[in-house]
């Protein structure tokens, strides 16, 4: 089985691959995001590359290093994590009742061959019409602090999602059915990922 190494710190990607199947080791990658600006999905994918790349010069020995990042558009803007309650609070007056667009960056690096694959991937994603009450109590929990695009659909914000289109692990912050893809332009088959039990 190849070994899977994610370059990421996000708990919903982890268990989303987890849940997948697979038993991915976790690097956090250290990367300074601050620097990187542009059009939302170029954005997602250079993050996500720039972790990968971090992650992959630390590996010892061959592995498959995963790298993603996420950003939400809106008014053809690139929303990441929130930095306090009130930026959560503003995103979220500005979000009710509308669509954005979640931007996922992957990319994949084989350490045993230097060879790299990067993909975007979209969802859009319908927002409901919360009530300032909903909002503040949203925000009270922590929870859209500290994840893109300030909501969850596998948490509490989860109700306030009214619907998606696309992938809804996108989402979440990894896309499946891509990185099933972008493994197999390296050669890699997702049933060899499955960990065994």
């Amino acid at each position: 089985m190849p070994r899977l190494v994610l370059a990421s710190q996000s708990p919903a990607r982890l268990a989303t691959l987890r849940a997948a199947g697979l038993d991915p080791e976790v690097l956090v990658s250290g990367v300074d995001e601050s620097d990187v600006t542009g059009a939302p999905a170029y954005v997602a994918l250079e993050l996500a590359t720039r972790k990968a790349r971090a992650v992959a010069g630390r590996v010892e020995g061959a592995a498959l290093v995963v790298g993603c990042d996420s950003v939400l558009e809106l008014d053809g803007e690139a929303h990441g994590k929130p930095v306090d309650a009130a930026q959560a609070r503003e995103r979220w007056q500005r979000m009710r009742g509308r669509s954005g667009t979640l931007h996922t960056g992957h990319c994949v690096i084989d350490t045993a061959n230097g060879r790299e694959v990067t993909r975007g991937a979209a969802t859009l994603v319908r927002f409901a019409e919360v009530t300032d009450a909903e909002i503040e109590a949203y925000v009270a929990t922590g929870e859209p602090l500290v994840v893109a695009g300030a909501f969850t659909v596998d948490g509490l914000g989860g109700a306030f999602v009214e619907s998606l289109e696309g992938d809804p692990h996108n989402v979440v912050g990894i896309s499946l059915p891509l990185l099933r893809r972008m493994l197999a332009e390296l050669d890699v088959a997702w049933p060899s990922l499955w960990a065994k039990s």
